[in-house]
């Protein structure tokens, strides 16, 4: 049997399938140790302690035995990497005041150094611009100044925080989700006029780069509404009640109209073999425009925390999105 190798950084889950048939009865730190023997139980132990190994789906204990067909995941903590550097990006700021900056990010952009993505985020972008940004967590930061994300190909409006004091406020409105937010999203399928959908999500357990409507996931609720509609496509105008991770892209693959160009939730050439060849020709021609989900957060408000004043901020969806619009009101 070959043993699978420790991950490097920015790969650090390692899976584990345990062949049928098995039934040695071993405990799940001595048959993890047994496996990756780059590793020492000791730190197995400690893996398991922290609830980064997992079988079939849930956390294991050191004890539970392993049976044939289990799957069994393994999750090494990321380590610890340098503080993000300043970088020469250009950027299309909005509005700026002594505390806050609003800035229309493009699609394609990273909000904030991770694993994969060192640099050419909005965070590098912002140490060049600024000399010091808050950083509640104190030490080296990968997050200065960020108080809400928006996906690498999500483009819209996000807001950054200058100081200490608006860093906290602005959390607290988005925590709270006193924050205005609406996005276009442009679906396959025809939904009806309006609607609203409440369904949880969670991480999906059987891919974690995914999220996924679940009973036991954390509360959220989309609105919609039609914008415009195409022979294929739909236009919507969305609002949020919650900002849940990849939550409009959730709801909307959960209902059968993935946002366009959506690889991770179906938004790609979805339900092609039902479409006329007119169609086809244009999904095709689309996805060459704009090779990536086609959501945008066009509009921003909330009550600035220092002015006490309601602020709102809207951006138009980039030439590309306008593009593939006109694509289909043509087409």
């Amino acid at each position: 049997m070959k043993l699978p190798e420790i991950p490097e950084d920015g790969q650090n889950r390692v899976t584990l399938e345990i062949e049928e048939g098995y039934s040695a009865g071993e405990r799940l730190d001595v048959l993890v140790t047994n496996r990756l023997p780059k590793i020492s139980r000791s730190r197995v132990k400690r893996l398991v302690s922290e609830g980064r190994i997992c079988i079939n789906g849930k956390p294991g204990k050191a004890s539970t035995v392993v049976n044939g067909g289990d799957v069994i995941e393994v999750t090494f903590p990321h380590p610890p990497r340098p503080p993000a550097s300043p970088e020469e990006i250009p950027l299309d700021i909005v509005f700026e005041d002594l505390h806050l900056l609003i800035v229309n990010k493009p699609a394609g952009m990273v909000v904030h150094p991770a694993a994969g993505h060192h640099s050419g985020t909005l965070v590098n972008a912002l140490l060049a611009l600024f000399d010091k940004l808050p950083n509640p967590g104190g030490g080296p930061s990968h997050r200065p100044g960020i108080v809400h994300r928006l996906d690498k190909d999500t483009s819209g409006l996000i807001v950054i925080a200058k100081t200490e004091e608006l860093m906290t406020s602005l959390g607290r409105l988005f925590h709270e989700h006193d924050i205005d937010r609406e996005y276009r999203a442009l679906v396959w399928g025809d939904p009806p006029e309006r609607g609203t959908i409440n369904a949880p999500i969670k991480r999906h357990p059987n891919n974690r780069k995914k999220f996924a409507v679940q009973e036991d996931g954390k509360h959220a609720v989309t609105h919609w509404e039609v914008e415009e509609r195409f022979s294929a496509w739909s236009l919507l105008k969305v609002t949020l009640e919650t900002g849940r991770t990849h939550q409009i892209r959730v709801h909307m693959s959960s209902q059968g109209w993935p946002v366009f160009g959506d690889t991770t939730y179906g938004g790609t050439l979805h339900g092609l073999d039902k479409l006329n060849a007119r169609d086809r020709e244009l999904a095709r021609e689309a996805l060459n425009i704009m090779p990536h989900q086609a959501l945008h957060a066009g509009t921003l408000g909330f009550i600035h925390p220092i002015s006490k004043e309601h602020v709102l901020f809207r951006a138009d969806v980039p030439q590309e999105y306008k593009n593939v619009l006109e694509l289909f009101r043509t087409g």
